[in-house]
């Protein structure tokens, strides 16, 4: 074939497919060509993608935890990635709750694109629950006989998952929705992808959480040589942060009294679903994600961790996990440009203090002398009494068992050193907790945060016998003094 003929094939083919060859100097772009031919659905190179999508709370002040999972299966499901594929977790509490100013519809950012149309609802309610995370992420179908659809992760050898988790979080434990729902802790969420190793049913895994101190899920503990990728949003010790809430800039729509997203999350999210994820690798994300979660013009942010096998899989593809948005394909990734949000907040919200900021606006909302109002009033009060008899009894068991105060702080805020689990003895830890609540009732949301108080003690060789006679000194004291300042106000008016 002479030059002039060849050239002449090449203008014929380029005429054919404009978008996939590249005429230049009478080269092909044939790695354009390749991709245009081997588009696909729901399926990679490596084999069929799975994800699990949780939600680990539930009433309206935790808005943005649902609305993170809902939107992250929209980014899935234009990705490519099939119903059958997408296991949702979420107590499914908030498009139909009474506060919600757009019922049928969750928002995950303030321009207000609807992301709960078209979810499954694969286990809601009481089915969001550690025992039936485990089983579908094991692909124990009997074990979820009559709950929820079912559905699990019926992975193969050659199978890529994708986990995202969206929670609150205290020291080596993440919650579950309702208060007296059993938590999930990390030795046995780790013990679980090492039985998931074992049994050969997956290629590649990538874990995305979000909660507060999400890092101390892995510390120490996550095992090297299992094909698996994790990025936290927060280190093992820190909060992480609400995001487009009320008081932020840009802010939430007036109506909304709570926050509608999580600044890990929406990190993620938003990047997922403008940019091309066949171009953009494990590595990149984490790196826009870092920077965005971190905020380097604030202190108003956390430390986005990696772990697991890192240096293994940083350099695959988002695509490979949640697909990619076709309408992407001609984006080019730049990460010293793309890092940045459109508009920087004024500040955000840590995750233990976005209740505070619901219960607080909808005081400030009701109607002036209502009934509203003086109900908005008490729910606010309670919250903040609720914080104090935690806090009070941490300090009170504290001096009960090490004698000062200044001794009790010295032990019960330490924070062990990277690389470390955040307790050694997990029966020891889950017995503590346990012991504790008998005493002085379930932990809530925001009592998470001295969870790691507790492992403390563990670890500093506490006996049992005397944290319960600690607990009890202290709660009925805290108990005991509000009752008769309750009686005072009482007699008062």
């Amino acid at each position: 074939m002479t030059v002039y003929s060849f050239s002449v094939f090449l203008l014929h083919f380029a005429i054919l497919i404009p978008n996939h060859i590249c005429v230049e100097s009478r080269n092909v772009d044939f790695s354009k060509l390749k991709e245009f031919i081997s588009k696909d659905d729901d399926k990679s190179p490596q084999g069929t993608r799975w994800a699990i999508l949780l939600a680990g709370s539930n009433g309206y002040s935790n808005y943005r935890h649902q609305a993170d999972v809902c939107h992250a299966y929209q980014v899935l499901k234009r990705g490519g990635l099939k119903d059958e594929n997408i296991v949702v977790f979420m107590y499914d509490d908030i498009a139909f709750n009474k506060k919600n100013p757009k019922p049928g519809v969750i928002i995950n950012n303030p321009r207000g694109e609807d992301v709960y149309h078209g979810v499954p609802k694969d286990y809601i309610g009481r089915d969001v629950n550690v025992n039936n995370f485990l089983s579908v992420l094991h692909g124990n179908k009997s074990a979820l006989t009559g709950k929820g659809s079912g559905k699990v992760v019926s992975s193969g050898p050659n199978d890529t998952i994708f986990v995202y988790y969206a929670d609150h979080g205290g020291a080596g434990v993440l919650s579950m929705p309702g208060v007296f729902s059993e938590p999930l802790y990390a030795n046995d969420f780790n013990d679980a992808l090492i039985k998931k190793h074992k049994t050969g049913t997956y290629k590649s895994m990538v874990i995305y959480l979000e909660a507060c101190e999400a890092g101390s899920m892995f510390e120490g503990l996550l095992k090297p040589g299992m094909n698996i990728y994790v990025t936290t949003a927060s280190n093992a010790h820190e909060s992480s942060w609400g995001y487009y809430c009320p008081d932020d800039v840009p802010v939430a729509p007036s109506e909304y009294t709570t926050c509608l997203g999580d600044l890990y999350s929406i990190a993620w999210l938003e990047e997922s679903e403008k940019h091309n994820m066949k171009t953009e690798s494990l590595g990149k994300q984490f790196e826009v994600v870092r920077r965005r979660t971190l905020y380097e013009i604030s202190d108003n942010g956390s430390h986005v961790i990696q772990y697991g096998d890192i240096k293994q899989l940083r350099n695959q593809n988002m695509y490979t996990y949640i697909g990619t948005n076709p309408e992407n394909d001609e984006y080019k990734f730049s990460i010293q440009t793309n890092w940045k949000p459109v508009q920087m907040p004024s500040h955000t919200s840590t995750q233990r203090d976005t209740d505070l900021i619901h219960f607080k606006l909808q005081y400030q909302n009701a109607p002036e002398g209502s009934e509203k109002k003086a109900k908005a009033w008490q729910r606010y009060q309670n919250v903040v009494q609720d914080r104090n008899y935690v806090d009070g009894a941490m300090v009170l068991i504290g001096k009960f068992l090490f004698g000062t105060t200044e001794m009790a702080l010295e032990v019960l805020k330490a924070v062990r050193p990277a690389g470390q689990p955040v307790v050694d003895d997990w029966s020891c830890y889950k017995t503590m907790v346990k012991t504790y609540e008998k005493s002085c009732g379930p932990f809530s949301r925001y009592g998470l945060k001295h969870m790691r108080s507790l492992a403390n003690m563990c670890n500093a060789g506490v006996k049992l016998e005397n944290l319960a006679k600690a607990s009890d000194y202290a709660c009925n004291t805290l108990r005991k003094s509000s009752f008769e300042h309750w009686s005072h106000e009482k007699t008062q008016n």
